[in-house]
């Protein structure tokens, strides 16, 4: 079917976020178009929710975040197959759609009857593209733009285009099948991406543990988890590899007023520690500053963190290290001797070491923590310079080229998002005829 197709005659909407549409689709006010549904007492029904990415779902389906519904639900609004239902808080993001199922909602949500039920799916569709989203913002009132919230009574007043049944059909028919198609395709390039990410991990690991000679000897390492390495390659614990002892952070108050640099833990990402908007500022006298100063080289890793797999995740203080930086409690830093690189460390600590890692990670109030301890007592891999010196440059040009193959997908899928979303906008606004 084509897409190119126009219709014969447009007329002005009279809309501004419409422009022109088909001349023979009227334009109503939405109160002549739905009816709101407020019928209430049902708390035992399934509970379902209004997302951005993926419309009206149920609430057991997400697994993100923990489930804030209120143990009382009998003051939760009734949502039956068929009807919409926005979040007034978020209709300006989105958050809008047509429900599959019956069930209940949360007060906060408006539920839209329409009264021809054949559009439903035709709502939903228009009422997710950026043109509409942008008018719900229009009409939005609250203190600020994240307080903005979509009452019934203003999206009443505002108008929709209703298309001839026969069109609608046509319309959410074609809507339906391109959809998929291109969905289908961002799923195959984002598990591509996956894909890719693995086998990088796979060939790092490879290269970390077992060096970059497939001729040379190897021996037992001694490490369950690692099997064998190169006869000339040593097994130390981490403590024999570094300066000094590892070191907590200290964390004092961040005030406005502060003028020594600390950092927040989102510092630490990807094998490095990154400042800039990560640098807050606080108040604390140089002499007791003094021991946590950091230095280029130096290793900071999370001591805590609310996911077991963050736990200890490591990364590189670079050259941009801002003069007389210090680091917070919830970060130890490490400082290796010059028998080990930097680098060749974090890779063990954020790949190879993992699962030891994870097994001496410890929980309290749902934050997952490791001791400063149990890290220096982790057996690590020491290769001859050399040998750091190949795996590291063999890293960096499989991270480059990984990285350049990401970016080729990452752009593709932008572009696939973008054809979706004007694919969608043109053909519930009559712009192409289907």
């Amino acid at each position: 079917m084509s897409t190119s197709q126009k219709h014969d005659h447009y007329q002005d909407s009279g809309v501004e976020w419409l422009g022109e549409i088909p001349a023979h689709w009227p334009v109503e006010r939405n109160l002549g178009v739905f009816d709101e549904r407020n019928e209430r007492g049902r708390p035992d029904d399934e509970l379902l929710s209004v997302t951005i990415n993926r419309g009206v779902i149920r609430q057991s389906e997400i697994t993100t975040k923990k489930d804030s519904s209120n143990e009382d639900k009998s003051k939760y609004k009734v949502l039956k197959a068929g009807d919409l239902a926005y979040n007034k808080m978020r209709a300006w993001q989105g958050a809008l759609g047509i429900s599959p199922y019956d069930g209940i909602v949360s007060p906060a949500y408006i539920i839209l009857k329409p009264k021809n039920l054949r559009l439903s799916k035709y709502f939903h569709y228009l009422y997710r593209t950026p043109q509409f989203i942008e008018e719900a913002n229009r009409l939005s009132y609250g203190l600020c733009d994240d307080m903005n919230s979509l009452r019934y009574e203003h999206f009443k007043g505002s108008y929709s285009p209703l298309p001839p049944d026969g069109e609608v059909d046509r319309i959410v028919a074609f809507l339906d099948e391109k959809t998929a198609q291109i969905d289908a395709l961002i799923a195959k390039k984002e598990r591509q991406l996956q894909l890719l990410d693995e086998q990088k991990s796979i060939r790092i690991n490879q290269a970390v543990t077992r060096g970059l000679n497939p001729d040379v000897k190897f021996k037992p390492s001694g490490i369950e988890w690692i099997g064998e390495i190169p006869e000339h390659w040593e097994v130390k614990k981490l403590r024999w590899l570094l300066r000094t002892s590892v070191k907590n952070g200290i964390s004092p108050t961040i005030t406005e007023n502060g003028e020594v640099p600390t950092l927040s833990i989102a510092a630490v990402r990807n094998g490095d520690v990154t400042f800039g908007e990560n640098v807050k500022y606080t108040t604390i006298n140089k002499s007791d500053a003094a021991s946590y100063l950091l230095k280029t080289g130096d290793i900071l890793a999370l001591r805590g963190n609310g996911s077991k797999h963050l736990v200890a995740t490591a990364g590189i203080v670079g050259e941009d290290v801002p003069q007389g930086c210090i680091y917070p409690d919830l970060l130890i830093r490490i400082q290796p001797t010059t028998q080990i690189a930097s680098r060749y460390l974090v890779l063990q600590l954020n790949q190879v070491m993992r699962e030891r890692v994870e097994l001496a990670a410890k929980t309290s109030a749902g934050i997952w923590k490791v001791s400063g301890e149990s890290l220096s007592a982790l057996k690590a891999l020491l290769p001859p310079p050399d040998d750091q010196r190949s795996i590291l440059e063999y890293v960096d040009d499989i991270q480059k080229k990984t990285n350049e193959s990401q970016l080729k997908i990452l752009n593709l899928i932008v572009s696939l998002k973008t054809l979706r979303s004007t694919l969608i906008a043109h053909a519930v606004t009559g712009k192409i005829r289907v």
